[in-house]
């Protein structure tokens, strides 16, 4: 390794953990907390339902402009998506320099994934169907919400094409990654990034380094942006929140309180097995597991976006759980994009919950092919806040449920977004100390 690529590396990990430590030196989260209250309780008195202070068309304007701050924080998030996972998968393949170390910790981390997302699911499916969130939603309510246009902007135009399981498997090879960028199908540009990874292992690395530089630059400012903003994150959620409160009023959000303690029954679950899986293959004590990394748990509850979260993810790994840096700079930024467990669940409940609210039943067979369709549809899925609803509503119209039907969890989506962020996050972390005791050390 020459000199310059010694000082790169060094500039860039300088760089991250001054961003790091400048945003928890802060104490976003509790900025954040105070921001949702505010944010509920301000929705409450400008709420129709509420207190009435204003009429109903000069409050829906009025929670529009309260919720900019959000659109803008969600914006500068999703401008930088893109290159930061990009960047991070390539520079973990290529700083790595093996492909034999690439094939073998393959080989384990993606069985894994798919494991603990399908067990994820499970989990959340055996729990819904048990509390029946579904069964205590007032019908007129229902009706209510869904034509409140609480929903809007929130359901995609098009769902996931009908293409045959051999055409999904093609689908993956990204044959024009301007157009996966441009349509956000990070699993294609995850494979691009990998192959491009393992290419720069290839070449010499003086023909290659222009390119890594590029990538350590583009990671950096990336990061440089989600700083930014993290400044303005409070202000988001509380107008994010008050916005829809305003548009829902409180028995709309206390209404589907059953589904909100379930999904959040189901996300503690997974994050018990976490602390079963690591303490039975690592032997480390659960508590000082939690403790490790409780300052990354808390930034992902804080800007529910496990991109954004991710290089403190690797950084927590090297110097709190103590990985090697080719394993968390391998499996962090691809978990980030893949490793959605706590979406899935999430996913997962929401679809069951709603079939329960519609009078849908579904077989026993429907119900397998859902828990395949969410392990699907959650690989891939954008690290960026709110998506998990616009995946939601492709899964809705596979199990013949409106896809407006998502009015009626938009109140406390923003809540649980951060609830199982945190856990996607935990799960990243998670995989990275079972690859570094699973994954030999190459030779």
């Amino acid at each position: 390794m020459t000199p310059a690529d010694d000082q790169n590396p060094s500039n860039r990990e300088k760089s991250l953990s001054a961003s790091t430590d400048q945003i928890m030196s802060q104490h976003l989260w509790i900025k954040i907390l105070i921001g949702m209250v505010v944010g509920v309780a301000t929705g409450m008195v400008l709420s129709p339902e509420g207190a009435a202070l204003l009429e109903q068309e000069t409050a829906y304007a009025l929670g529009e402009w309260l919720a900019l701050p959000g659109v803008i924080f969600l914006g500068l998030i999703k401008m930088v998506i893109v290159p930061l996972i990009v960047c991070s998968i390539i520079l973990g393949i290529a700083e790595g320099g093996d492909l034999g170390f690439v094939k073998s910790i393959s080989l384990r981390i993606v069985p894994y994934f798919i494991c603990t997302t399908a067990i994820s699911i499970t989990i959340g499916i055996v729990l819904v169907s048990i509390i029946q969130p579904g069964a205590l939603v007032d019908k007129e309510l229902v009706e209510m919400t869904m034509n409140s246009g609480a929903a809007m902007g929130q359901v995609p135009g098009q769902t996931f094409g009908d293409l045959t399981i051999p055409q999904r498997i093609a689908n993956i090879i990204p044959t024009n990654p301007a157009k996966a960028t441009v349509e956000l199908n990070m699993l294609q540009l995850v494979v691009a990034s990998i192959l491009i990874g393992i290419a720069l292992i290839t070449i010499p690395k003086d023909t290659g380094k222009v390119f890594k530089d590029l990538c350590i630059a583009g990671q950096v400012l990336s990061m440089k942006v989600i700083a930014w903003a993290m400044a303005i994150a409070p202000y988001a959620v509380f107008g994010l929140l008050c916005n829809i409160t305003i548009r829902l009023g409180l028995s709309a959000i206390t209404s589907v309180g059953a589904y909100m303690l379930t999904v959040l029954g189901g996300l503690l679950c997974v994050l018990i097995l976490y602390l079963i899986i690591i303490a039975v293959f690592t032997k480390t004590s659960p508590l000082s597991y939690l403790n490790s990394i409780r300052e990354v748990q808390l930034l992902a509850f804080s800007t529910s976006s496990s991109a954004a979260t991710m290089p403190f993810s690797i950084q927590a790994a090297e110097e709190k759980l103590h990985t090697r840096p080719k394993i968390s700079r391998f499996i962090i930024p691809l978990g980030a994009t893949i490793n959605m467990d706590g979406t899935a669940l999430y996913q997962g409940v929401a679809a069951i919950f709603l079939c329960q609210v519609f009078g849908i039943d579904l077989t026993m067979t429907e119900t397998i092919m859902l828990i395949l369709t969410t392990v699907g549809a959650s690989i891939g899925t954008p690290a960026t806040p709110g998506v998990g609803l616009v995946v939601l509503a492709t899964i809705l119209t596979g199990i013949g449920v409106p896809a407006e039907g998502i009015a009626l969890i938009i109140g406390v989506d923003r809540i649980l977004d951060m609830c199982r962020t945190t856990i996607n996050v935990t799960g990243d972390l998670t995989a990275t100390k079972i690859m570094d005791k699973w994954v030999p050390e190459q030779n």
